[in-house]
């Protein structure tokens, strides 16, 4: 039985990839810093098929333990998901909070390289594979996108970067850039606003946690001779912004 690691495995995506790699016949740690929703996916879907792992991507310390706590059945990592990751604000640049910056720059970025660091050997050992969900906001700028966009950019760019690098140890990486997904993405870049929430996602029929789980299903599936490199998707609904122009009074 192969075994995945899933990042911020506690709601959305994460949650949604854990299930649905269970229920194709994969083992799952599933990881994240909410402690009751981990243990609630291990009873729902069952010990031999899920262990906890509580940490926050940020402290390598937690993070180290954690995972040298795993379990043998456990420890032999096939397919690493960076999911975990997060956007703050809406502001322009001019107007952000530098702090907000800060953290999604530690998340996004250097949590996600030191846990791909810290696995490399064993995926190596075991010819696995990764997937870093990065995000249209990598390829495709937008006002308020500012330091987000530029860490799923760099995600993207490091993937491709992993891709050089591996050459010949038959390990696959793939970056997953989805566009509009409905999760609780928008609550936590607003503070929890409800109104914002809605306004994005009312009546635009967007991708659901599900469709990006079962997509990094079929990625990690995929025969081993076989790499998608980038995988970039939308909602129907959504395509790509117009220009802005800033014109004189």
């Amino acid at each position: 039985m192969r075994t995945a690691l899933v990042t911020g495995a506690t709601a959305g995506i994460g949650e949604a990839t854990v299930r649905t790699l269970v229920e194709s016949g994969w083992r799952c740690v599933a990881t994240g810093r909410r402690k009751e929703r981990l243990d609630a996916l291990v009873e729902e879907l069952g010990p031999d098929n899920v262990q906890a792992a509580c940490f926050d991507v940020t402290d390598e310390a937690g993070r180290d333990a954690a995972l040298d706590a795993l379990p043998d059945a456990f420890a032999g990592i096939d397919l690493l998901v960076n999911n975990a990751g997060l956007a703050l604000g809406t502001s322009a640049a001019q107007d952000s909070d530098l702090a907000d910056w800060k953290i999604m720059i530690d998340t996004n970025v250097t949590a996600l390289v030191s846990l791909t660091h810290k696995l490399l050997p064993v995926l190596i050992e075991r010819k696995g594979a990764i997937v870093n969900l990065s995000s249209v906001a990598a390829n495709y700028p937008y006002a308020g996108g500012n330091v987000y966009g530029g860490t799923k950019a760099f995600v993207r760019q490091f993937t491709l970067g992993l891709r050089s690098d591996l050459h010949g140890t038959g390990v696959r990486v793939c970056s997953i850039e989805p566009g509009m997904v409905e999760t609780e993405f928008t609550l936590v870049r607003t503070g929890g606003n409800a109104e914002a929430h809605e306004k994005l996602y009312g009546g635009a029929d967007p991708m659901t946690a599900g469709d990006i789980a079962e997509t990094i299903r079929w990625v990690a599936e995929l025969p081993p001779h076989l790499n998608i490199d980038t995988l970039e998707l939308m909602p129907v609904s959504q395509s790509y912004a117009g220009f802005q122009v800033a014109r004189e009074p």
